[in-house]
């Protein structure tokens, strides 16, 4: 029977996932054991969302490659799901809007609306003033709360000029919260204390540690791939199966997108200069 006194939880992932890697499932796990062990949450989704090709990143491969492995990886899970919005639309989102979509979908179902616009037009005033202050924003226990899980690599790209839009930083921090998973060599705790954005926002950030080292790296894993290394083991075997039936990941793959420029840093650049 679910505890009414329990907040509900889910759980988003955005990323390339290029490709879906166990880790990625790991953080899940470990991030679903770490808020249940508190006693004040329930977690009772995860949500995986796969970027989009606009992203521009070297090395990324088709988003309806990326998508179909991730749903491949997560097709035993019975609470962690593949949303391919993201990385079907035609320019890069911002991590923001995807959570903000995530959310208005979420609050939507919560209240048995069919059409979500109807939640996106009663927020619609306080997204465009930027109304970011969690403690304006009361939430009810019964409805559902939207975190973000992401590593600790995530988190100190905050930091990266013109990478994030500081708006959207304290929006994502702020109004709804992040699960880091700590990995070997970072320090959460340090970026935090260094950030004022962060830090003001602190009691919002749910810091892991995994225990288990594990430095599975997607990295590390297209490398194997392009060098004809085996991969068992670091990838569920149906996302390898699916490598190997459509010929993904090889030397020319790698240099996709090598001379672009990374969506944001076009995007928030181009701002900044304008």
């Amino acid at each position: 029977m679910e505890d009414q006194n329990l907040s509900k939880v889910v759980l988003l992932a955005c990323g390339s996932f290029n490709p879906i890697t166990n880790m990625h499932l790991r953080m899940f796990e470990l991030a679903r054991d770490h808020l249940e062990d508190t006693g004040q949450y329930n977690v009772v989704k995860g949500i995986i969302s796969p970027v989009g090709d606009a992203y521009k990143k070297k090395g990324l491969i088709e988003a309806r490659h990326r998508v179909e492995m991730a749903r491949l990886a997560t097709e035993n899970s019975g609470w962690i799901t593949v949303d391919p919005w993201e990385s079907l639309q035609p320019e890069w989102v911002e991590t923001c809007k995807v959570v903000r979509h995530h959310y208005e979908e979420l609050i939507a179902a919560e209240h048995n609306i069919d059409d979500v616009d109807t939640v996106k037009c009663a927020k619609k005033r306080r997204v465009e003033e930027k109304y970011i202050d969690s403690s304006a924003h009361p939430k009810r226990k019964d409805s559902p709360q939207l975190l973000l899980l992401c590593g600790a690599d995530v988190l100190e790209s905050f930091g990266i000029p013109n990478l994030w839009k500081p708006e959207d930083i304290a929006e994502i921090v702020g109004r709804y919260g992040v699960v880091c998973i700590t990995r070997s060599g970072n320090d959460p705790h340090k970026f935090i204390h260094q950030s004022d954005v962060l830090w003001k926002h602190h009691k919002n950030i749910h810091t892991v540690h995994e225990w288990v080292t594990n430095d599975i790296s997607a990295t590390h894993v297209r490398r194997a791939l392009r060098r004809g290394q085996s991969v068992r083991y670091l990838l569920p075997d149906s996302v390898i199966c699916y490598i190997r039936e459509h010929n993904l990941y090889s030397a020319e793959s790698e240099q996709k997108n090598a001379d672009v420029i990374l969506a944001p840093l076009q995007r928030y650049t181009d701002a900044s200069s304008s």
